[in-house]
């Protein structure tokens, strides 16, 4: 099942890099070709988009490896490691495109804007707007951090593409410092966007609480036979994560029956919280005084 998910996340990121990787040559291209900053900028944007699609693979790749005795956890973590690798990349593109929109005040350029400049925005436009949603979605069915991060990535690279839009009308009615402008705008949100990201991976890699324990709480003490619970953790990433808590149970019950209403307590917090694998439950006798 687990190497199933793996399989269907490459083959995701296997048509979004095609897709990137073809936006991106057509931004770069053009905006050589009418010497537009706001254009090039969108442009590595879209490249960097396509660079993080080989990251995640390459991720997703090391993630599917199998259990072994090193690593009894599997190395799913290495996905999460991925999507921190694509936020490192992002701020690389926005060092580049801040420093290039910064020489453009000092030189300025007065890009060559025409009907095919709004054709190749819009129709790029438009495959990333499919990409994100795309991604997203299939993020989401396979709760799957590289798609959902690489999905953010594409985000952004929709609003710079319509920033860059908006130069682009700046610029055919005479405000050709517009173009500098959007692409110092692009380079704030490109950093913005690797932030977030950045501030997701470390979560999981800190191994963060991934579930409110009131919620775990609850779900435990509507079990038959739980008296009290404390001690409550989780950590993980979405589809893989993992819980352990301390359960008090009635003094006189049995070892067998303390086991049976264990298991309980694992089964009913798998059915009512996606994405959780597995449930540690330390068993204690219940004290005299229980907390309320």
């Amino acid at each position: 099942m687990e190497q199933d998910r793996f399989r269907q996340i490459s083959k995701v990121l296997w048509i979004v890099l095609i897709l990137n990787f073809a936006v991106a040559a057509c931004k770069l291209f053009y905006g050589w070709v009418i010497n537009s900053a706001g254009i090039m900028a969108d442009g590595y944007h879209s490249f960097s988009d396509g660079s993080s699609n080989i990251i995640g693979l390459f991720g997703i790749w090391l993630a599917s490896r199998p259990r072994d005795e090193r690593h009894p956890y599997g190395h799913g973590k290495y996905e999460t490691l991925a999507s921190a690798g694509i936020a490192l990349l992002l701020f690389l593109v926005c060092v580049k495109v801040l420093s290039e929109s910064i020489k453009r005040f000092y030189h300025p350029v007065h890009p060559e804007v025409d009907a095919v400049s709004f054709a190749v925005m819009g129709v790029t436009l438009i495959v990333n707007i499919f990409v994100m949603l795309y991604e997203r979605r299939q993020g989401r069915i396979f709760q799957s951090e590289i798609l959902i991060s690489d999905s953010l990535h594409t985000g952004a690279d929709i609003f710079t593409t319509i920033s860059v839009i908006i130069g682009l009308l700046a610029i055919r009615a005479g405000y050709p410092i517009v173009d500098p402008i959007v692409a110092l705008f692009i380079s704030i949100f490109i950093g913005y966007a690797g932030i977030e990201i950045i501030r997701s991976s470390s979560q999981i890699l800190l191994d963060a609480a991934a579930i409110d324990k009131e919620q775990i709480w609850t779900i435990a003490m509507s079990v038959n036979g739980i008296e009290y619970c404390h001690k409550i953790r989780s950590r993980g990433r979405r589809g893989d994560i993992h819980v352990d808590m301390h359960c008090h149970m009635k003094r006189d019950i049995s070892l067998e029956k303390a086991h049976e209403i264990a298991h309980a307590v694992e089964d009913t917090i798998k059915e009512n919280i996606p994405g959780v694998k597995d449930v540690t439950i330390h068993i204690e006798p219940a004290p005299e005084d229980i907390p309320s």
